[in-house]
């Protein structure tokens, strides 16, 4: 009989007992002061045992991917609805790239790279279809009927506790966007990452759809960050990796800061809000208004609508959309 069959399960737990010092230890040599330590987590809602051979950030990170919120993330568009082409981005892609750059710079910056890897992943769980669109859309219609609000990084936390998820982790979805600022710098650094990468793909997006030259772009912004998407990436990073070393904080250059605004307000006014987008954004209003108004005159409470507009993909809500009609 051959040794590996009795010897593994004793390996396997000296592995796991090994496994939560180890990583205190190394966690304690190379992480910042700054950085959140991963078992010194605040906790979640509801106790439970913890993985012995995956940090609590791990933990959370795994439960956001095996989610079905995430998995519904690649159906769901940024700015353009169920646009024909296999090169656009839809709220998934968008999460992978805001959430790759994120984790490139916690590792600069020698922060936690599980707590902003797991805080990435699940910033848009609680996203509408139809992108912003959609989000203004069902706010509209909450306030109107209900009296009440629909913020996507306020859904978003809601399956966060479903998951009971660790507070960090929570705290850095729900501040992602808004007025208050994230409790941790990695959370901060997921803010900060999330206007960049959606600013560049969507530049990157409306060009491929026609609606958009590089040559409109401002040119200032153009000659300060980059003419390309990539090396605009890389400015902004490398100025938020180094503003932050100088400042002890997650922070940017006033120069390279201010860049990045203009270009999200041209692509406010030229694409967001812009006449070539808006008859993309009316059917999306029309399509979740009409779902909205189907749900609340059969009598379904606020929070079962806002659970199920937000959950749907664009093609979903379409669909569902043709049926009543």
């Amino acid at each position: 009989m051959s040794l590996a069959g009795p010897l593994m399960p004793e390996l396997a737990g000296r592995v796991a007992d090994a496994f939560e010092g180890e990583v205190r230890a190394q966690e304690e040599r190379w992480l910042s002061p700054l950085a959140v330590r991963s078992y010194e987590t605040r906790g979640r809602l509801r106790s439970e045992d913890d993985c012995r051979l995956r940090t609590p950030f791990q933990r959370d990170r795994d439960r956001i991917l095996h989610s079905k919120p995430f998995r519904r993330l690649k159906g769901k568009t940024q700015v353009f609805i169920d646009p024909a082409g296999d090169h656009y981005r839809t709220r998934m892609t968008h999460t992978l790239e805001t959430t790759g750059i994120a984790r490139g710079v916690a590792r600069a910056l020698r922060l936690n790279e599980d707590l902003v890897e797991a805080t990435g992943l699940g910033h848009d769980m609680g996203h509408t279809p139809f992108g912003h669109a959609g989000e203004e859309a069902l706010d509209a219609a909450l306030q109107e009927r209900f009296g009440q609000s629909f913020r996507h990084n306020e859904q978003s936390l809601r399956i966060a506790e479903s998951l009971n998820l660790t507070e960090e982790v929570r705290d850095g979805i729900l501040t992602h966007t808004g007025s208050q600022e994230p409790a941790t710098h990695e959370g901060k650094i997921v803010r900060i990452v999330d206007r960049v990468a959606y600013i560049n793909h969507d530049i990157d997006d409306a060009v491929r759809f026609g609606i958009l030259d590089p040559a409109e772009l401002p040119q200032e912004e153009v000659a300060l960050l980059g003419d390309r998407g990539s090396r605009r990436i890389d400015t902004l990073v490398h100025d938020l990796v180094e503003s932050s070393q100088r400042a002890g904080d997650i922070v940017q250059s006033e120069e390279i800061g201010g860049a990045m605004l203009a270009l999200r307000a041209f692509m406010f006014e030229r694409v967001y809000l812009g006449p070539h987008t808006r008859q993309e954004q009316e059917r999306a209003r029309a399509t979740v208004r009409r779902i909205f108004e189907h749900l609340a005159e059969r009598g379904d409470e606020p929070e079962q609508i806002v659970e199920f507009i937000a959950g749907m993909t664009d093609r979903f809500a379409l669909s569902y959309v043709a049926e009543l009609s």
